[in-house]
């Protein structure tokens, strides 16, 4: 009954939100990265994150890295549908892109991880991921002076621990931030950052399509879980995503609510990649997802016209920022 409550709360917000857009926008800047207080900033700590994050010897086999799966070159993921993980098996879902993932209040798909630090040890470990046996991967940083100093520098004596390895890692992803879309110079002023496509694209996005109740904030989440209809694909079959956590029936088939900053660099599309391209995704929302098992009420019908959804896709092309650059580290 709560749960109920809360969803028929939300859904008279969204709606009132809708109609209200045109007089008040709700348009929200990137904030500026707020670190823990039990991992702050340091430029040493970045860098150090960076090293290891684009280190294949974090993996078993020494070939995979954070980057393989999530490549600066393709959007901070790996452009394909679900991703391939130790001696060469597809897993079975996508891997999502790690830009703004600072700001999420929980990581991964089904939310099981709680932070960026919880985070980044995970796939180390994961045998259908990197593979990595904790001991032996910190016997071989140690046996690299390179290493050895960099995390002396930062933690302290005796620091090479796999917590270290997780806060510098998650450290480096913090930086990896979408700035200056033509979505933020158009609300600072320039009225010709965004077409007029895009324009209508948004105030479709606010409010007939309704996607701002689930796709809000200043990176375009509200961090929630939902069922939003996705058809199987690839090997699961059946994938309960966040009920595999919570246990909860309601939970059964939802997944986390990404981030649609950058968007167009992160295809392809849902948990399991199922949709190719935004033009797919704005199809699958009109029509009102494809499995009604389950289904979240916020997924219904749409009724947009073909020009409302290129409308859309236009708008989502004005939230790209500038391009993240980043160079290659020299690794010890």
């Amino acid at each position: 009954m709560k749960r109920l409550l809360i969803i028929t709360v939300m859904c008279a917000v969204g709606f009132l939100s809708a109609i209200s857009f045109a007089e008040d926008s709700v348009y929200e800047p990137v904030p500026v990265m707020e670190h823990p207080s039990d991992n702050k900033w340091s430029k040493v700590k970045e860098e150090l994150g960076k090293m290891l994050y684009f280190d294949p010897r974090l993996s078993g086999s020494n070939w995979i890295s954070c980057a393989t799966c999530h490549n600066p070159g393709l959007g901070w993921g790996d452009g394909l549908p679900r991703t391939i993980g130790d001696g060469q098996k597809e897993l079975g879902r996508h891997a999502p892109t790690i830009i703004n993932s600072g700001f999420f209040e929980v990581q991964m798909w089904d939310g099981r991880k709680k932070s960026l630090e919880d985070q980044a040890q995970g796939p180390i470990a994961a045998t259908v991921e990197m593979n990595q046996d904790y001991d032996e991967l910190i016997m071989e940083l140690k046996a690299l002076p390179g290493y050895v100093n960099r995390f002396e520098k930062v933690f302290g004596k005796n620091s090479l621990t796999i917590g270290n390895i997780a806060k510098a890692i998650a450290t480096f992803e913090r930086s990896v931030v979408s700035k200056n879309a033509p979505y933020d110079k158009y609300w600072a002023g320039d009225k010709s950052a965004m077409s007029s496509s895009a324009v209508n694209g948004m105030n479709v996005f606010f409010g007939k399509a309704k996607c701002s109740i689930c796709h809000n904030g200043p990176v375009f989440t509200d961090s929630g879980f939902h069922n939003i209809g996705v058809k199987p694909a690839g090997p699961l079959k059946i994938d309960l995503g966040r009920y595999n956590e919570t246990k909860d029936d309601f939970d059964k088939g939802a997944f986390k609510t990404p981030g649609l900053r950058d968007i167009t660099q992160s295809s392809p599309y849902m948990h399991n990649g199922v949709e190719s391209t935004l033009e797919d995704v704005i199809s699958f929302y009109n029509r009102g997802g494809d499995v009604k098992e389950n289904l979240s009420p916020f997924i219904t019908p749409l009724g947009l016209s073909k020009q409302e959804e290129k409308d859309l896709v236009e708008f989502l092309k004005a939230l790209d920022g500038e391009p993240i650059l980043v160079t290659f580290p020299i690794l010890p």
